[in-house]
């Protein structure tokens, strides 16, 4: 297997595809192989179109190579996240009783990446119906991180999150309403970009937002590098003329007193604070509604109890949730994940009444404008967590406990979400056991090109992308 082709991002293959040094077919086998090889191991994939895509390949590789600025994705194999739609394709949300649901349209985001002529060659697994940021479900099962098979993966994305971190697609296409793209992005080692509110089109995605969570929800890529986030974030939103904005913004970094974080994280983010204040104006401010965020996120993510989420994911009322979950947790004998029922137990308890909502929809208002005004002319880096992946199941004991936990470890993260931020994630270095860092870089919407353009430094002089290859020898077992 040409294993040096993994590495690659999608623009360096690109060229390569235009230089006749590799064809589509020949990538197409690359990731196949590779994702036939690790996935024993680490799960990250449900489904493959492995001949459909070969048969598409076969057919560009014959083609004379249109204009790039067409067809910027021309013959690039992407995987997708297993919530949206892809015709032909199953859409679970990982739920038993979903197992044979076949999507028979392709999701707005498909679309775009076929018309600017990528290959899909597959769907990665995801929380049930995504409502969890650690990857398990009762029908594919547990992801596991691309370092080491003990970590979590992350959620709800840590199919594409894991995928990528071992090289075994050009790139991939998460969502995130909760961290969703950023947590896989920071355990496994990768770039993922967070589109702002009403960015990118989330048709076709499931399941679907409540109309008050819509803001929140961010499409997004999953890459190799900062240059390919920036390439099919434009693809995504039909810019692909969009020029650099070259004004120069102040940097804001804030690590809060209140949230824990680990030395290794504080170390390398200060020591790329220090880095960054030879190239830019830094300064250390905590943003506008920075812990308020939080509990926001909470309260949205809980708006009517998560019925909607109820009604996809459970097949009928009886018994009542906490009997599911007890059930679930002592005996592993139902039909839903027990993440699933005590996140919907957490949800009903959360749940904001209609006088609360209402002073919500206000806080909202006054926000955008606070938070836009702050991030007007600069760019805020964030953690992403506390700490590197952690084993199985700890993300999830730390966000959903009665106990409010999640006002503690949440706010970095949700605050790009409620604030209907674009929110970067690019690794930065390791720490001690060689598990990746990450962190965010957020902005107002409009100043995208600015966020990628600071990812693009950070990774030319100080740290970029570098692909796992724990899962690549014979004996797995040795992860």
């Amino acid at each position: 297997m040409s294993k040096y082709l993994l590495d690659l991002d999608i623009t360096e293959l690109a060229n390569q595809l235009r230089q006749g040094k590799t064809t589509s077919q020949k990538l197409v086998h690359t990731y196949m192989n590779q994702i036939k090889h690790t996935n024993k191991t680490l799960n990250a994939v449900v489904e493959t179109r492995e001949k459909a895509a070969l048969k598409e390949a076969k057919a560009l590789d014959k083609q004379e190579k249109p204009p790039i600025e067409k067809y910027p994705l021309y013959g690039i194999p992407i995987s997708i996240k297993e919530s949206f739609n892809v015709k032909g394709m199953k859409t679970t949300g990982g739920l038993l009783h979903r197992k044979n649901i076949i999507a028979n349209d392709d999701a707005a985001i498909v679309k775009q990446l076929k018309d600017a002529g990528a290959i899909i060659l597959c769907k990665s697994n995801t929380p049930t119906l995504c409502f969890c940021q650690e990857t398990d479900n009762k029908l594919y099962g547990r992801t596991n991180n691309a370092w080491n098979k003990l970590l979590t993966a992350g959620g709800s994305s840590g199919g594409e999150g894991a995928l990528i971190g071992v090289g075994g697609a050009a790139a991939g296409l998460g969502s995130d309403i909760g961290g969703s793209i950023r947590f896989p992005a920071h355990f496994n080692g990768v770039v993922g970009f967070k589109s702002g509110r009403d960015a990118i089109d989330a048709t076709g995605h499931f399941p679907e937002s409540h109309k008050l969570q819509e803001r929140m929800l961010g499409v997004g890529p999953i890459t190799k590098s900062v240059r390919d986030a920036r390439l099919l974030y434009y693809v995504l939103t039909n810019n692909m003329n969009s020029t650099h904005n070259n004004h120069q913004k102040r940097v804001t970094f804030y690590l809060s007193n209140k949230i824990p974080l680990s030395d290794d994280t504080k170390n390398n983010i200060q020591e790329l604070q220090s880095f960054l204040a030879t190239h830019y104006t830094v300064d250390s401010e905590r943003p506008p509604l920075f812990y308020q965020s939080a509990k926001i996120w909470q309260e949205l993510m809980s708006v009517n109890g998560a019925n909607h989420i109820k009604e996809h994911g459970l097949v009928n009322d009886r018994p009542p949730l906490p009997i599911k979950y007890l059930q679930e947790k002592v005996f592993k004998q139902t039909s839903n994940h027990k993440y699933l029922t005590w996140a919907l137990i957490g949800a009903q308890l959360f749940k904001p009444t209609t006088e609360r909502l209402e002073h919500i929809k206000e806080a909202l208002e006054r926000g955008d404008e606070t938070v836009s005004s702050f991030l007007d002319d600069r760019l805020l880096v964030l953690p992403v967590y506390y700490e590197t992946a952690l084993p199985h199941g700890s993300v999830f004991n730390d966000i959903f406990s009665i106990q409010k936990s999640y006002t503690k470890y949440m706010p970095y993260v949700a605050y790009a979400n409620v604030w209907g931020l674009p929110a970067l994630t690019l690794p930065i270095g390791t720490d001690k056991n060689g598990l990746p860092i990450g962190i965010q870089i957020i902005s107002q919407l409009g100043n995208e090109s600015a966020i990628f353009d600071l990812g693009e430094v950070i990774e030319k002089y100080y740290y970029k992308y570098k692909r796992s290859n724990v899962y690549d020898e014979a004996d797995v077992h040795s992860v």
